[in-house]
C-alpha cells in the first residue's frame, strides 16, 4: 500500500484548480445505461472510484474509451444485468446502477454495496422507492434482485433526503410509465447534476435543487444525445479540503474550477472563525488569517454543513483559539480519525454524537492511518502544519476521492513524497 510522507509546517502559495466532482460523475455516469448511444464527457476525473463505476459498466457491456481530456461511453447494447460482488464492495455508489437497469431492461441483480465504514447507509429507501414503482425486490445470497414488467411513475416519499436514493428514483423515473413525484428529496448541488445531465438528453425534470422533484417519463426512443460533451461540476468537497489547507498554513492561495455558492455555509462558518478570502464567479481567494476563533458546527444535509467537510474542519478547529464544538447528525460512525489526530497533539474528547475540540498552539508529526476518504484529507491538513515528519498510511482511501492531491498540493508549497506499496 502506498504511504504519504509530509513534513512540516509549511506556508501553501499559488493557485489550485479543482477536478470534477466526484459525488456528481458517479451517479452521471450510471445514468448513461439509460441512453442508447455513445455519451461523450470532458473532465472525467482520474480516481479509484471512477475507475471503478467504469469497469463495473464495461462488465455489463457499455464500451468505454479515454483520450486526453474526453471519455466517450456506449450503453447502445448491454450484455448484462448483473453488477458483481467483486466491484460493488469496494463502492457504495455502485447501488446507482440499480435504478437505470431497472428502467431499461425490467430485471438487475446488483450486490449489496460496500464502501467506506463510516456508518450502517442502509439502501432500504432505494428499494421501497423502486417499488412503489412496481418492482419486484428480493434479496439472495447478498444480491438485491430487482424485476418489473414496466417501471410506472408514483409518489415516492422519502424519510429523509438521502442523495443516493433520490439519484436512483430520478434514474428510474426516466423511463417509467407516466409522472414520478419525488418528495423530501435531497438537495445537494449533485443532484441538480444529475438532473442537468438528464434534461441535456431531452428529460423533462422539475425541481431539482428542491425538496420536490418531479420527472416525466418518456420512451427510450424519444432521448436524444447532447450536441455538446458534457462537464461535470467542480468538486465542492475538494474545493473547501485546500480552502481550509490554506487557511490553516495562513497561505495565500486561489481555489479555482468550482460554484462557491456551493459552499456558502460552509464560507460562512469559516468567516466567522476569522478566515478572510476573496469571493469570484468560480474561484476563492484564500488571504493569510493571523487569528481564528472556535466554533459550534452541526453536519445536516445541503444547504447545511456537510459531513463530508466535518473531518477537515475538525483538523482547522484544533489549531484555533480557544474550543469548538463538532456535532456529527449524519453518520454514526464518522469520528474515527480522531484517534489519529490525538497522536499528532490535538486535544478532542468525544461525548457520543459530539467533538469537543481545544485549541492547541500547535501539532507534531507522527505515523499516523487513513480510515476513510476524508479522514484522509483531515491527516494531511494536519500534517502540512505539525513540525516534522508525519507517515500516513493506507493513503488509498484517499486516491478513491481526490485526483492527484498530493501533486497539487505540492504545487502550492508543500513537501509530500509519496511511497509506492
Amino acid at each position: 500500500m502506498d504511504k504519504l510522507y509530509v513534513t512540516g509546517p509549511v506556508q501553501l502559495q499559488g493557485e489550485v484548480e479543482i477536478s470534477s466532482a466526484k459525488n456528481a460523475t458517479l451517479p452521471i455516469l450510471a445514468a448513461t445505461i439509460l441512453c442508447p448511444y455513445p455519451v461523450e464527457f470532458v473532465g472525467i476525473p482520474d480516481l479509484m472510484d471512477v475507475s471503478t463505476i467504469l469497469k463495473l459498466l464495461q462488465s455489463m457491456g457499455i464500451k468505454f474509451s479515454r483520450n486526453d481530456s474526453m471519455t466517450v461511453l456506449d450503453a447502445t447494447e448491454l450484455t448484462s444485468q448483473h453488477a458483481d460482488y467483486s466491484l460493488v464492495k469496494t463502492m457504495r455508489a455502485s447501488v446507482l446502477v440499480l435504478g437505470p437497469l431497472l428502467a431499461r431492461y425490467g430485471v438487475a441483480s446488483v450486490s449489496l454495496p460496500g464502501g467506506c465504514a463510516i456508518g450502517a447507509r442502509p439502501v432500504d429507501i432505494h428499494l421501497s422507492g423502486l417499488e412503489k414503482m412496481g418492482a419486484i425486490i428480493e434479496i439472495e445470497n447478498g444480491y438485491i434482485k430487482a424485476r418489473c414488467d414496466k417501471l410506472k411513475g408514483a409518489v415516492v416519499t422519502f424519510p429523509f433526503p438521502s442523495v443516493g436514493a433520490t439519484e436512483n428514483i430520478m434514474m428510474a423515473a426516466v423511463l417509467a410509465e407516466g409522472e414520478t413525484i419525488i418528495e423530501n428529496a435531497a438537495m445537494e448541488p449533485e443532484i441538480d447534476d444529475l438532473a442537468d445531465f438528464l434534461i441535456a438528453q431531452g428529460v423533462k425534470i422539475q425541481g431539482a435543487g428542491t425538496s420536490r422533484i418531479t420527472i416525466q417519463g418518456m420512451k427510450i426512443s424519444e432521448l436524444k444525445a447532447s450536441k455538446t460533451p458534457y462537464r461535470v461540476i467542480g468538486d465542492r468537497i475538494e474545493a473547501a479540503t485546500f480552502i481550509i489547507a490554506a487557511i490553516m498554513t495562513k497561505g495565500k492561495v486561489k481555489v479555482s474550477g468550482f460554484r462557491p455558492h456551493h459552499l456558502e455555509f460552509v464560507l460562512d462558518v469559516l468567516k466567522k472563525m476569522g478566515a478572510q478570502f476573496e469571493i469570484g464567479e468560480n474561484f476563492i481567494q484564500v488571504l493569510p488569517s493571523q487569528s481564528l476563533k472556535g466554533a459550534m458546527v452541526e453536519t445536516l444535509p445541503f444547504p447545511g454543513f456537510p459531513t463530508d467537510i466535518q473531518a477537515q474542519m475538525m483538523a482547522l478547529m484544533s489549531l484555533v483559539d480557544g474550543n469548538s464544538i463538532m456535532t456529527e447528525t449524519i453518520f454514526e460512525n464518522r469520528f474515527m480519525h480522531v484517534p489519529e489526530m490525538l497522536r499528532m497533539g490535538a486535544k478532542i474528547q468525544l461525548k457520543g454524537n459530539a467533538a469537543l475540540i481545544e485549541g492547541v498552539e500547535s501539532l507534531s508529526g507522527a505515523p499516523v492511518m487513513c480510515t476513510d476518504l476524508r479522514a484522509s484529507a483531515a491527516l494531511i491538513l494536519c500534517a502540512l502544519v505539525a513540525s516534522g515528519t508525519t507517515e500516513i498510511q493506507r493513503v488509498y482511501h484517499l486516491d478513491r476521492g481526490y485526483e492527484k492531491i498530493d501533486e497539487k498540493l505540492t504545487n502550492l508549497g508543500a513537501k509530500i513524497q509519496r511511497v509506492k506499496g
